[in-house]
């Protein structure tokens, strides 16, 4: 692989994002294990990646959608574009013009005004051990980490037991500290 490609943006969303998941694992389904760019989402299709994949899945979405509609409304309007979460997942949500991504690719920094989230602390150490992530982060305790500068933050995986409501507020506040 070439280092172009090896730097290509993979996952699923839209390539003017403000707001980037990084999470390590694809779904498991054949489409989307050889994905080698960013694909725009279609109305339909994380519901389709739900039915095949299940809860694990089902959480990701979820708690993503969550995540956007508690973050500072002085810097993101997420909450503004639907009634709820769980309309925003369905009808925007890493689609054309959503501001959003889920990426299985390292981050790419290149940006300022780009907010990267990763989804893991065992998946942010395995990219800075592999050299895939030079931030300086600073780690709050053992599930959050912070680099202002950088725009990144280390949370837990996006699942309910390990990003609970709570956590959700915290990592909303974490937010406002790296744009105050």
């Amino acid at each position: 692989m070439s280092v172009a490609n090896s730097r290509a943006l993979i996952g699923f969303g839209d390539e003017a994002f403000k707001v980037a998941v990084y999470i390590e694992k694809r779904p498991p389904m054949p489409a989307w294990q050889q994905l080698d760019h960013l694909h725009v989402m279609q109305t339909g299709q994380i519901n389709e990646i739900n039915q095949a994949c299940g809860n694990g899945w089902r959480k990701v979405f979820n708690v993503y959608g969550k995540v956007l509609f508690a973050l500072p409304s002085e810097y993101y309007d997420f909450a503004k574009c639907a009634p709820d979460w769980q309309t925003f997942r369905d009808e925007q949500l890493l689609q054309a013009h959503s501001q959003t991504a889920l990426l299985f690719s390292p981050p790419l920094l290149d940006k300022p005004k780009q907010l990267h989230i990763i989804a893991g602390r065992t998946y942010a150490k395995k990219l800075i051990n592999d050299g895939l992530l030079s931030s300086q982060l600073t780690w709050l305790d053992d599930e959050f980490a912070i680099s202002k500068s950088d725009k990144v933050i280390v949370c837990p995986y996006f699942d309910y037991r390990q990003l609970s409501n709570i956590k959700i507020a915290l990592l909303s506040q974490l937010v406002a500290d790296i744009f105050s």
